[in-house]
């Protein structure tokens, strides 16, 4: 795991030192790669690569990069795991290539020069990388399919950069950062910026499953290589052929793929852990993994003292049934408070997930003990796990036949009752539910639900796909844009903060492609979300220890705005300094700001957003 960046400038004419610049721009990463780091400068072409390394696959100098192909035509400096590297290196040894190193990046390099573009489909595991070809003088970019590693790109009067992190892009001198306001109305929307858009104009994200080249003509190709609508398309087709097949053969057949996907992740030569929440996915991939182990697994949860956003009892009952070497570390508000004025670095673009702060916080617990930690992200993505799947065509079609102006009277009764109002109603007539299984964060889904209905985002067209259920639809939707721009980006840079390599199993291309064509029967079926998630998961984990209401990975940043987080709040949601910036609608920010004071439905995360946004443009502004 790496730190990647570099340039050509196709006008280079000596007007700055290559080296020196190449250099800052790489050990600006230096907190992330800090066991090694070099450079490959080609001054006729005006190109440069820098890389900053966390051994984690061969720890010699050997695998030391940017590396070349032994003939010297191919370099690359690359950030990522190909987990089934000594397969493909068998391979190559046939056709008789010879290994210097037993590093991943040599089989990367080697196989890129044996098999050109077609080397990409062999590769399984997360990436980001460049490769410079000298006898084209072509330089090619690629990013995994799940977009698991993070990618950018910047071109501008002749002058084209990519890095693993917009930070770098700062040390180049001719970097001209203007903010786009496309990529801020993305961030004011979702709480995060979607590829290929990025907060700065000129500046792009390589979208997951793409390449890019560029060459002498300077002109720049973007080509996709691989993308997940297809086995959705396939799988709708071949519905009716699924459910004639028997559950339980199913259930082996993805237990297998799974089980395979989540041992290869488990490859590495320092030690390797798990992040345990207590929920189906981390609890599933945790459970098969222990199963083939002969040795504690290493798992690791941060608790919170606020029961409402507390999972750590769960995860500890879950990790003393499998049986693993758990870690738990009960988190203060004020060690989750002191990580917010560090977030403008991590996230060195607006990134809005309040989760972020306890994905750092539980990757440096795990840093104490392994160097590489395994997450569960992609389970809700591609096994339903969300209840919007569910719940908003539901909405959708009782709604469908509501004229507009009823809609609005419905949503406005809504917002005139407050959000603990509701909940003491909600409470009220739920008394006779266990507790444990009542709807957590209640307030905060009751706004949200209030906001939705609201807006116009009640009404998207998802599904476009042919044959696809609107709950599909949405899934693929969520797979290609709020995975890779708010869940995945969330784990890499908290990981990665503290010098941890994170990996995801269920984004294995293996897991991918067969839950995309699985039917939405076997993910939502008798009320349950990853219905055969589940039927694989009971066969190891009493099902009591998992069924209970899904909470997330939140903290209660809603409520520090009126305690703990008051005078940092005011002093960057400040009228006057907003009015003074140009940038955000003064009067729209002061109408949330009241709302919320008074304790009225409002999208509370539009302020959290507001708010990081504001501390962003202070640091990179």
């Amino acid at each position: 795991m790496c730190r990647i960046a570099g340039f050509i400038d196709f006008a280079y004419n000596h007007d700055y030192p290559m080296s020196g610049t190449i250099s800052a721009m790489r050990d600006v990463f230096a907190y992330a790669g800090p066991d090694d780091s070099g450079a490959y400068i080609d001054e006729k072409n005006g190109l440069a690569f820098g890389h900053r390394r966390l051994s984690i696959i061969d720890l010699s100098k050997l695998a030391h990069q940017p590396m070349s192909t032994d003939n010297g035509r191919f370099w690359i400096t690359y950030n990522g795991e190909v987990y089934n590297f000594a397969e493909i290196r068998q391979e190559l040894e046939s056709s008789g290539y010879k290994f210097k190193s037993n590093s991943d990046t040599e089989v990367v390099i080697k196989a890129f020069d044996r098999w050109g573009h077609d080397a990409v489909g062999r590769f399984r595991g997360m990436f980001a990388f460049a490769i410079w070809d000298r006898n084209t003088e072509k330089l090619i970019l690629y990013r995994d399919r799940a977009g698991v590693k993070p990618l950018y790109w910047y071109y501008k009067n002749n002058l084209f950069m990519f890095a693993s992190e917009l930070k770098s892009f700062h040390r180049h001198p001719k970097f001209r950062k203007e903010l786009d306001t496309k990529g801020l109305s993305l961030y004011l929307k979702h709480g995060y910026i979607t590829a290929p858009y990025t907060i700065f104009k000129d500046t792009y994200k390589l979208e997951p499953g793409y390449y890019l080249e560029i060459g002498k003509n300077r002109r720049i190709k973007k080509y996709r290589y691989w993308e997940l609508k297809t086995h959705y398309t396939q799988g709708a087709k071949n519905k009716n052929k699924w459910l004639k097949i028997p559950e339980d053969r199913i259930a082996e057949e993805l237990e297998e793929i799974l089980s395979d996907s989540f041992s290869l992740r488990m490859v590495a030569d320092v030690p390797v852990g798990m992040f345990l929440s207590g929920g189906v996915d981390s609890s599933l991939v945790t459970a098969l993994l222990q199963k083939k182990s002969s040795k504690p697994l290493k798992t690791f949860t941060i608790g919170f003292h606020d029961e409402r956003y507390n999972e750590a009892e769960w995860a500890k009952k879950v990790a003393r049934h499998i049986r693993t070497d758990h870690t738990e570390l009960y988190c203060t508000p004020k060690e989750a408070l002191d990580v917010i004025p560090s977030l403008p670095d991590m996230f060195d673009e607006p990134f809005g997930d309040s989760s972020a702060i306890p994905t750092y916080l539980v990757s440096k617990l795990a840093k104490r003990d392994v160097k590489v930690s395994l997450s569960a992200d992609g389970g809700d993505e591609l096994f339903s796990g969300y209840a919007r799947y569910r719940l908003l065509p539901a909405v959708r079609k009782a709604t469908k036949n509501m004229p507009p102006l009823v809609r609005k009277c419905l949503s406005l009764a809504l917002s005139a009752v407050s959000p603990s109002a509701a909940r003491a109603i909600y409470e009220k007539a739920v008394r006779h539910i266990p507790k444990e299984k009542r709807l957590a964060n209640f307030e905060e889904k009751y706004t949200k639900f209030v906001t939705i209905l609201k807006s116009d985002s009640l009404w998207p067209e998802y599904g476009s796909c042919e044959g696809l259920e609107a709950s599909a639809g949405m899934m693929l939707d969520d797979f290609e844009n709020y995975l890779p721009g708010d869940l995945l980006t969330k784990v890499d840079r908290a990981t990665m903060s503290v010098a941890l390599e994170g990996r995801d199993p269920f984004l294995d291309q293996r897991i991918t492609e067969y839950a995309a064509a699985l039917p939405m029967a076997l993910k939502y079926k008798n009320g349950q979300s990853k219905y055969i998630l589940r039927k694989i998961l009971y066969k190891y984990v009493p099902r009591e220890l998992i069924e209970r209401p899904k909470q997330g990975f939140a903290i209660p940043v809603h409520d520090w705005f009126k305690k703990e987080l008051k005078d940092l709040f005011s002093f960057y949601m400040d009228n006057e300094k907003i009015k003074k910036d140009g940038i955000l609608d003064a009067h729209y920010v002061q109408k949330l700001l009241a709302l919320f004071l008074r304790d009225r439905p409002v999208n509370r995360n539009k302020l959290w957003y507001i708010f990081l946004f504001q501390m962003w443009k202070e640091k990179w502004l």
